[in-house]
C-alpha cells in the first residue's frame, strides 16, 4: 500500500504536468526501501513497464547523494537518462524520490523539472527535508 496521500499524489502530478505538459508519460514514486507507486500513467500507454526493475536501478541514486556530497561540482540535484523514444528524470530528496518519463523534449526543460520535482518531494515529506544549498 502506498504511503502517499491523494494530496501528495496530486502535488507530484500537478508539478510534473505544469513543468513538462503533454510530454509527460509517467511518474513513479519510490523510497529507499521497498515502496514503489506509479502515481501517473498517460492514457495512451500500457501499464507493463518493469517498475520494480526501474526503481531498483533508480534507488542507486540514494548512494549518489552521499558519493557526490563533497564534489567540486556542487550538490547532486537530479539524473537524466536518455532513451531513443524519450527521457527518464530521477529526483531524490532525503529518503524518497520520483522518476518521471517524458516524450522527447528540449533538454533545457529538465533543469526546471528537476528543481520543481525536488520542491514537490520536500512538500510530500512535510518540509522535513532541508532545502539544497544556494549555488
Amino acid at each position: 500500500m502506498s504511503s502517499l496521500s491523494d494530496a501528495d499524489r496530486e502535488t507530484l502530478v500537478s508539478t510534473a504536468r505544469t513543468t513538462v505538459g503533454d510530454e509527460l508519460r509517467s511518474i513513479t514514486y519510490f523510497d529507499d526501501r521497498e515502496e514503489i507507486d506509479q502515481v501517473y500513467l498517460r492514457g495512451d500507454l500500457e501499464a507493463d513497464a518493469d517498475l520494480v526493475g526501474f526503481a531498483d536501478t533508480e534507488r542507486l541514486g540514494f548512494r549518489a547523494q552521499t558519493d557526490y556530497q563533497d564534489s567540486e561540482l556542487g550538490p547532486y540535484q537530479f539524473t537524466i537518462r536518455v532513451f531513443e523514444g524519450g527521457y527518464l528524470t530521477r529526483v531524490i530528496v532525503g529518503d524518497h524520490g520520483a522518476f518521471v518519463t517524458t516524450d522527447p523534449m528540449d533538454l533545457d526543460r529538465f533543469e526546471e523539472l528537476g528543481v520543481a520535482l525536488a520542491g514537490a518531494l520536500r512538500e510530500v515529506a512535510g518540509g522535513e527535508t532541508p532545502e539544497p544549498p544556494e549555488q
